[in-house]
């Protein structure tokens, strides 16, 4: 066989060319570390606190950001000063406020579905969606049973969409 140039080319140097094979790895086995933190992660409870730590540095997040957005009603008759301390207080006030209810939310939400798939001993969409109708009703609690109801449909719709979007669950 011959290229374009003219020159003769082995089958084999073409074969080598067009295919060339991964090399296999090795299964290596967990070390003693790597199975004692997956142990502690697979604990419902410092799952559920680390979800609810990780919420409430979100919910930081969010009301600094909401709360510079707000604009005071008199802004026209306030001085920079006062405008820059009314700022300061409402990003304060949102960010202590959104902090714990996200807060809250990730918690209830983690804990429910570590519980569920500990309880069902599967890990599927299912458990998204009864953690997310958990978390939905216990946040929309105190509005009665029918915002909790609302509260469960809505949270457990969004929950679904956000794992079809992160295609955790196949």
């Amino acid at each position: 066989m011959s290229d374009e140039s003219g020159k003769t080319v082995s089958n084999d140097s073409l074969n080598s060319k067009e295919v060339e094979k991964p090399q296999i790895q090795p299964i290596s086995l967990p070390t003693v570390e790597e199975m004692r933190g997956q142990d502690i992660w697979n604990n419902c409870a410092v799952r559920s606190v680390v979800s609810g730590v990780m919420g409430g540095g979100l919910g930081i997040f969010m009301g600094l950001f909401l709360g510079a957005l707000d604009n005071p009603l008199m802004q026209e008759e306030m001085t920079g000063k006062q405008q820059l301390i009314f700022q300061a207080k409402q990003m304060g006030r949102r960010s202590w406020s959104s902090a714990k209810a996200f807060a809250v939310m990730g918690f209830v939400f983690s804990a429910a579905e570590c519980v569920i798939e500990k309880a069902r001993a599967k890990h599927d969409i299912g458990n998204t969606v009864f953690a997310g109708c958990a978390t939905g009703g216990a946040i929309s609690a105190k509005g009665g049973p029918k915002a909790a109801c609302m509260g469960c449909a809505g949270f457990a719709a969004f929950s679904v969409v956000i794992e079809k979007f992160l295609e955790r669950h196949q």
